[in-house]
């Protein structure tokens, strides 16, 4: 697997985005459970149907891109890809001496974010620490491992080592990044609203602000047609996060609302085959939020 995505790393990002184009349309169509999640989710929203079908290439795209970001040689920067909106605010978090606290949902090409923050700005203000969550299958744990290690980016685990990770690069006045939308495992997440329906929500990410007193800034890479690249957004998290152990699932319910508001602005790019709304094992039934926030 290893050999295949280091061949495909040398394909032309157009080209690469056009067989994603045609594996998002087949995963859709052969995968009947994928399908009806698909669809569900879109439906919770309330978005047109003129969402669906560019939706369903942009997930594609997503996979087809990976090999591109994941094995590029580290010496071909991702730079002459990427233009910047929003940097502004990143600049005024560093001037400030504050970590910053990256939001971004699973929209558009969340990895480049990551990488294009590292090679901008790792060298000066210390390098980006992005939480993840091990691949269940020990190639794919391996690959991904050796993936994401590049320059300037540094990987967290979804543990308790990883989380105090993050909090001390905070504190050095560093960078973390990860996706608030993501199901945290039982314990670690409050039940909370997403487009009008209970979704087990993470309460780390409003903890690592809150304790260390990091800017959370929302991020997102805008991924532009024909290959063209991408956009990385960046914008003030836009309302005050409630603080204190009491207002856990308020704080949540502020992410999620934070999280829709990116979302509608580029619909199509948000990966509405994920599975927002399941319940983590052992937490309860969903739509339960008294018993998830007791367990937090």
């Amino acid at each position: 697997m290893r050999t295949l995505f280091r061949w495909l790393s040398r394909w032309p990002l157009w080209l690469l985005h056009a067989l994603g184009t045609a594996l998002g349309w087949l995963s859709y169509l052969l995968s009947p459970s994928y399908r009806r999640r698909f669809l569900a989710n879109l439906g919770q929203a309330q978005l047109p149907d003129g969402v669906r079908g560019p939706a369903i290439a942009e997930a594609g795209k997503l996979l087809m891109e990976l090999p591109f970001l994941w094995m590029r040689p580290t010496d071909r920067p991702i730079a002459p890809y990427v233009r910047w909106d929003g940097e502004q605010f990143i600049d005024e978090a560093h001037r400030e001496g504050r970590g910053i606290v990256f939001l971004t949902p699973h929209m558009g090409c969340f990895e480049v974010t990551a990488q294009a923050y590292a090679e901008r700005y790792a060298a000066r203000h210390g390098p980006v620490t992005v939480l993840y969550r091990p691949a269940r299958k020990p190639w794919l744990r391996e690959l991904v491992d050796t993936a994401r290690g590049r320059p300037g980016l540094a990987t967290a685990p979804a543990t308790l080592a990883g989380v105090r990770q993050m909090i001390r690069a905070l504190r050095r006045g560093e960078a973390v990044g990860l996706l608030p939308d993501q199901v945290p495992p039982d314990s670690m997440g409050v039940w909370a609203p997403f487009f009008g329906r209970p979704a087990y929500t993470m309460t780390l990410a409003a903890r690592l602000a809150q304790q260390t007193g990091a800017v959370p800034l929302l991020a997102w890479g805008e991924r532009l047609p024909h290959g063209r690249g991408y956009v990385v957004h960046f914008a003030p998290f836009g309302e005050p996060l409630p603080e204190g152990v009491d207002h856990q699932a308020e704080s949540a319910a502020a992410i999620n609302r934070a999280m829709e508001r990116l979302i509608r602005q580029r619909p199509e790019q948000y990966l509405w085959g994920y599975d927002r709304y399941k319940t983590p094992r052992g937490g309860g039934a969903a739509g339960s939020p008294g018993d998830a926030q007791n367990k937090d």
